[in-house]
């Protein structure tokens, strides 16, 4: 650790807007923060690019360090998740932790996070199980903490810097969702 940090962090940052609260969370402790970026379920391409921009920019404003897998890796999502499309999340989470945290531990990391933990639209409790089962797998520490708290001050800070603001998580099947007519109540 260095002098007056108290830990260093790899985070891994699904989209710019969901880092902007937990990086003030974290840095207010004090914490080395690098972002880590690796999100193979975000589609289309089109779509990975625009988010990835939106991060480096922000990072570039934020003097923030970050990791990143440009690799579209659209193929090896959609054929681990077609056996079992209703268990979509859970191993996206969990291959998204997996890296990050694989990353974490063979570089000398204290800890590892995730920005999904800001999201009021995510499975908290299976995000933080994942981390915590990861952390344990790998020899390394999962830092919790539950930043939905900071959603308001997080969107309003992404509206005021001007970043593309996506309207769903990423993947192929929130696309639809976000489309599909909703059956009408009887």
């Amino acid at each position: 650790m260095t002098s007056g940090l108290t830990m260093n962090l790899l985070l891994h940052i699904c989209c710019a807007n969901c880092a902007i609260y937990p990086i003030m969370v974290l840095r207010e402790k004090n914490y080395r923060l690098t972002g880590y970026f690796f999100n193979p379920n975000i589609h289309p391409y089109m779509e990975f690019s625009r988010r990835l921009e939106t991060l480096k920019d922000y990072a570039a404003r934020e003097d923030l360090q970050v990791i990143i897998r440009e690799e579209y890796l659209l193929d090896e999502f959609l054929a681990s998740v077609a056996p079992d499309p209703g268990n979509r999340c859970d191993i996206c989470y969990f291959s998204r932790l997996e890296q990050t945290a694989r990353h974490a531990a063979e570089n000398g990391f204290d800890a590892f996070s995730t920005t999904l933990l800001y999201s009021r639209y995510q499975q908290h409790e299976k995000i933080r199980r994942f981390g915590e089962d990861l952390a344990e797998r790998y020899g390394i520490s999962f830092f919790y903490e539950d930043f939905r708290q900071g959603w308001r001050k997080g969107i309003d800070l992404s509206k005021a810097m001007g970043h593309y603001r996506q309207q769903y998580c990423g993947c192929v099947y929130s696309e639809r969702d976000r489309y599909l007519p909703r059956p009408t109540a009887k």
